[in-house]
């Protein structure tokens, strides 16, 4: 993982802006999240992840030609239960929703370095696209954002592999009361985990699961 991940591309994008239940598990996570390098299953061709969250339900349908790396790491991601209990820590009306930072503080140290190579852009950084964050080259890993508005500035960096294709109104009432806030502070998330987040920012929205649909 690596912080931040969108703010500084984006400041050059002209942006205004002023990575099984749900929360923590005390049993902890599961023990396939621990080996990134077992997690490389080639995606379907075509394939929807269900995400259940604490506002709705929403879907992603994922096009392994858009972006293959992108899209056999989500699958795989998603078939591990890493998102399960994940927080969405940015929410910016109009513009992203972002998570992928791992409840866990352990499973957050095994994937830091678990990077995949980048995708060509094919599809676009429309509203609903879903694409990996990064912090430059050669650096995506686990977090994801959905696009809140046309930001298509984003497409000669950021590679979308899928699109919400269910319960976008979902995504757009996520709440957002705490902005960018807690974006520069992804070491702090990395380290410590849910607990940190819910000691500084009690009210985020969180995945409780998310599941492969298809495929």
């Amino acid at each position: 993982m690596r912080r931040p991940t969108l703010p500084a591309l984006l400041a050059l994008a002209c942006i205004a802006l002023a990575g099984c239940g749900g929360g923590s598990k005390p049993g902890g996570p599961p023990a396939a999240l621990l080996s990134p390098a077992k997690l490389t299953a080639q995606a379907p061709a075509l394939f929807t992840a269900t995400f259940k969250t604490t506002k709705g339900t929403f879907a992603v349908e994922v096009h392994r030609t858009w972006a293959p790396h992108g899209a056999d790491r989500f699958y795989n991601l998603v078939k591990a239960g890493f998102f399960n209990g994940d927080k969405f820590f940015r929410v910016v009306p109009g513009f992203v929703v972002q998570f992928g930072i791992s409840p866990f503080p352990k499973v957050s140290a095994a994937w830091h370095a678990a990077t995949i190579p980048d995708d060509p852009t094919v599809s676009h950084n429309t509203v609903g696209a879903v694409t990996f964050a990064s912090a430059g080259p050669g650096t995506r890993t686990t977090q994801i954002f959905i696009n809140l508005g046309s930001n298509t500035q984003l497409d000669a960096t950021f590679a979308p592999f899928g699109t919400v294709t269910s319960g976008l109104g979902v995504v757009q009432k996520l709440y957002s009361g705490y902005g960018d806030a807690p974006t520069p502070q992804q070491s702090e998330m990395e380290t410590q985990g849910n607990a940190w987040l819910e000691q500084h920012y009690p009210k985020l929205d969180a995945i409780e699961t998310a599941s492969l649909s298809r495929g």
